[in-house]
């Protein structure tokens, strides 16, 4: 019943914010969105978007966090949509602090009195997943408690669902939907949110970051308290600095502010290049500064819950990308993107190459410091989805990372030039990576192996046609089974395709029974049968 409850409710939202419109604007194909009911309630005075956001925040701090993650799909999303979902924040009221207590408690299996000097119970933040006191332990240090919410595991699994279900009904019955992958992106925010919920990987996170920069003036990462960090609770260092938001008090501190935004710059490219480990929520909120040395300011990073890494080949290719663009070499731009697998490898990289040039032309004729790197970015994804590019989420993480750090060092430094700050570090990196001394290196270190295998070079040899027959005795097999597998899945699909819109049909006729009554201000209180055909149609639109 908790899931019909929630469906319904979900219903009521779409009707409340006339989500139909949305759904209407992105998929004008679909015939069963332009028959529904809810016009009845006449046109909407707000934006598709606005009202997309509103009911968002509406139906609870679990879509809102995958509104918030929506957001840094600029690849996928109209800019208007893209900006109304940026502005979600989590509005949560906090728990109560007995509950917090508690939690840590058990957790802990102590007494709070035994592990704390002191625990502020007015927490100093409240989020979706969890909420942060501040304390001091025995030892006086100062700290801050991260706790998750109680019972918010099983809230996420059950909206997860709902997303999944949504998602699938959506791509089911819409070209457009399926283009967005809206499966995808469920499957992208579950990953995410997970990790989140693991207080454990966000402390193993803080200690690598802190491990990482551990000599370095560029950022500074609190360090962890393992003694008292469990999946649930999460006890770090409290750190203190300026927001990176307020730029006046780090005016007013004589902050370097042109310095502040180059290593900001250099902090993120080495953290991508050198280190392949970045923190992928960097926000105003996540980023302290520290001035007690004006002239040499460092960044402090907090909330290292969500961090991005890329493969060596993805780290690779779009190095070369980066150092392509810096000398508009739009052919070799397009022929790393076929040779990367970031398009499919039919691509006509002449025509890719055109529309390339056609997108970067008319930004290059502008000062550089004029360019928005994250935003050429975007308009890049956005070209290369008519060529079936399919972003990968790590490449998300990375354009949403860039996006937020070329916004703050902007509002730093209005004059940031991040092309001329990237471009030498880039070229550097490449040399460093991929020139001769390092192919003699890379040559030397392999030396050992190569003699190794030496002696059985002729067997190889000799054994190399066999072993391509039985390849291709392989692949006949594996076409026959993927035909019989397809037939068979076509079957199925045609079958759950009329039980859904079945279900999707009662689900509609259950609501123009109801309909009077809702809009004489009766609720839910309506004949049982449409009662009865919201339920059923409800189980046959989300049983899998």
């Amino acid at each position: 019943m908790t899931h019909i409850r929630r469906f319904l409710r979900i219903i009521w939202t779409i009707a409340r914010f006339r989500l139909d419109e949305v759904a209407r604007s992105a998929v004008p194909e679909s015939r069963l969105i332009r028959l529904s009911p809810f016009v009845l309630l006449g046109r909407p005075k707000r934006s598709p978007a606005e009202r997309l956001r509103l009911a968002i925040e509406d139906l609870g701090p679990i879509f809102v966090k995958f509104g918030q993650i929506l957001s840094t799909r600029r690849d996928l999303l109209p800019t208007d949509y893209a900006d109304e979902l940026a502005r979600l924040q989590d509005r949560v009221p906090p728990f109560p602090a007995e509950t917090a207590i508690a939690r840590i408690e058990a957790s802990i299996g102590s007494p709070i009195g035994e592990v704390f000097a002191t625990f502020d119970e007015v927490p100093i933040a409240s989020a979706s997943l969890a909420q942060v006191h501040a304390a001091t332990l025995a030892d006086s240090a100062e700290v801050v408690v991260k706790v998750l919410r109680p019972g918010i595991e099983s809230i996420i699994e059950k909206d997860l669902e709902l997303l999944y279900a949504i998602a699938a009904l959506l791509e089911r019955f819409s070209r457009d939907a399926r283009r967005l992958r809206l499966k995808a992106v469920v499957a992208d925010y579950e990953r995410t949110v997970f990790d989140e919920l693991n207080l454990l990987l966000e402390a193993a996170n803080t200690a690598t970051l802190r491990r990482n920069f551990a000599d370095s003036p560029l950022l500074y990462a609190p360090r962890v308290h393992w003694e008292h960090c469990r999946e649930d609770v999460f006890v770090v260092e409290r750190v203190e600095g300026v927001p990176i938001a307020d730029v006046a008090e780090l005016r007013a501190r004589g902050t370097d502010m042109r310095k502040l935004a180059a290593r900001g710059v250099e902090t993120f490219f080495t953290q991508v290049f050198e280190h392949n480990f970045f923190h992928a929520d960097m926000h105003p909120g996540n980023i302290f500064i520290d001035v007690s040395d004006p002239a040499n300011p460092s960044y402090i990073a907090v909330d290292c819950a969500v961090i991005g890494r890329l493969t060596e080949q993805d780290q690779a290719y779009l190095a070369k990308n980066l150092v392509a663009f810096f000398h508009q070499d739009y052919a070799r731009v397009a022929r790393l993107h076929v040779e990367s697998g970031w398009v499919p490898p039919g691509t006509d990289v002449s025509a890719f190459e055109a529309v390339i040039r056609q997108l970067c032309e008319p930004i290059f004729e502008r000062p550089l410091k004029e360019i928005s790197f994250g935003n050429f970015l975007v308009a890049l994804f956005r070209a290369a989805r008519r060529f079936d590019m399919e972003v990968q989420p790590q490449l998300v993480l990375l354009q949403k990372t860039l996006l937020n750090i070329e916004g703050l060092g902007r509002q730093l430094y209005p004059d940031l030039d991040l092309w001329a700050t990237a471009k030498p570090y880039m070229e550097r990196w490449i040399e460093a990576r991929y020139g001769p001394l390092a192919a003699l290196r890379r040559l030397g270190d392999r030396l050992p192996d190569l003699l190794d295998e030496l002696p059985r070079l002729p067997d190889l040899l000799l054994g190399a046609e066999a072993r391509f027959k039985d390849l291709d005795r392989l692949a006949a097999q594996q076409r026959e089974l993927i035909a019989e597998a397809t037939e068979a899945l076509g079957t199925r699909r045609r079958h759950n395709r009329w039980r859904r819109i079945a279900g999707l049909i009662l689900a509609l006729a259950g609501l123009v029974l109801l309909w009077k009554p809702l809009l004489a201000g009766d609720g839910f209180a309506a004949p049982a049968v449409g009662v009865a055909a919201l339920v059923i149609g409800a189980l046959f639109v989300t049983r899998n």
